[in-house]
């Protein structure tokens, strides 16, 4: 059997096999499993760049390349059974996006190699940023070190708010770094913040309630399979709250939220399809290195702005790479 992991997932010890995958015959398909935190169709524009990627290295879809997505659907829970399905499905490799989706899949195999396509803090999964070691590599998102830049650009945005709030599943092992950033932040601008818990959806109409009867007058949203696959719900209960928020991915821009400041996602995905040639083609995923985003992207909705009675300042009009309207 050309992949150990299906059986080892039943207990039966196995040798280790080489973290590469098998460099690719003429007529033979790579199959690739994808563990994602949403479905495709609210994931199309990562999706469509990775493809993209994958098509300029020679891999295309129905003649060499076969794509296996397993969605979460916004319940990190269910990676670890995804995950397993995926190994035991023969894929050559995963691509993941996520802290808790690469965690999931780390504990299934220690031998297929796996490919992050974004992750918010990647030396929560790998060993060096460097040089990883074992059998995982890929991009970080930088999402944790750009907090401290977007509580200031809701300044900016909103000069009169006194006290922010941060919407975070501080289940996710990646966010809690990020609200220590967010607090430091705020206290530097003088503003008092609060944390919004949120580890399921049905948390979300509860903690907007509080934010409310705190007197919470902006908001930072974070980034995780939650938040992703509630995005429109989230960008909703923003406005009918009153609330400029802020987001770190123009999807939730897109699903009408206010503003996003981030790495440019579909360019991560695209960049992913690299580190899967190069695995393809012998490299180990513990020898390459983790890289960060190259592209950054300040999306402002301007339909969101005038119904929340926001003057976007003209500073921030030259800024922003996307003015949606």
């Amino acid at each position: 059997m050309r992949r150990r992991d299906f059986i080892t997932l039943f207990g039966v010890a196995t040798a280790i096999w080489p973290l590469t995958v098998r460099a690719q015959q003429p007529g033979k398909t790579l199959r690739i499993g994808i563990l994602e935190t949403v479905p495709a169709s609210a994931n199309a524009p990562n999706l469509d760049a990775f493809r993209l990627g994958m098509k300029e290295l020679g891999y295309v879809e129905g003649r060499n390349l076969t794509l296996d997505y397993r969605s979460a659907d916004g319940h990190d829970e269910r990676f670890a059974e995804l995950a397993k399905a995926l190994v035991a499905s023969n894929v050559d490799l995963i691509v993941t996006r996520g802290t808790p989706a690469v965690l999931a899949a780390k504990k299934v195999t220690q031998t297929l190699p796996i490919v992050m396509a974004a992750i918010g803090e990647p030396r929560i999964a790998v060993a060096a940023i460097a040089h990883p070691g074992g059998n995982v590599t890929g991009l970080s998102a930088f999402v944790t070190d750009l907090q401290a830049k977007r509580v200031e650009l809701l300044k900016d945005i909103s000069p009169g708010i006194v006290r922010i709030a941060a919407l975070m599943n501080m289940s996710n092992p990646v966010l809690p770094p990020q609200w220590k950033d967010i607090e430091a932040a705020a206290r530097t601008l003088g503003l008092g913040s609060q944390l919004l818990d949120v580890r399921e959806a049905d948390d979300l109409n509860a903690a907007f309630d509080n934010a409310s009867r705190d007197h919470v007058n902006a908001l930072v949203v974070g980034i995780d399979a939650l938040t992703q696959a509630n995005r429109q719900r989230i960008a909703q209960l923003a406005i009918d709250h009153r609330l400029p928020a802020i987001y770190a991915s123009r999807q939730f821009v897109k699903a009408g939220g206010l503003m996003s400041y981030g790495p440019s996602y579909p360019d991560l995905y695209r960049r992913a399809a690299v580190y899967v040639d190069k695995i393809v083609k012998g490299a180990k995923p513990g020898d390459l290195p983790i890289e960060q985003p190259t592209k950054f992207d300040l999306v402002i909705n301007l339909k969101t702005a005038k119904g929340l009675g926001v003057s976007v300042p003209q500073s921030l009009w030259v800024a922003a790479d996307d003015l949606i309207e």
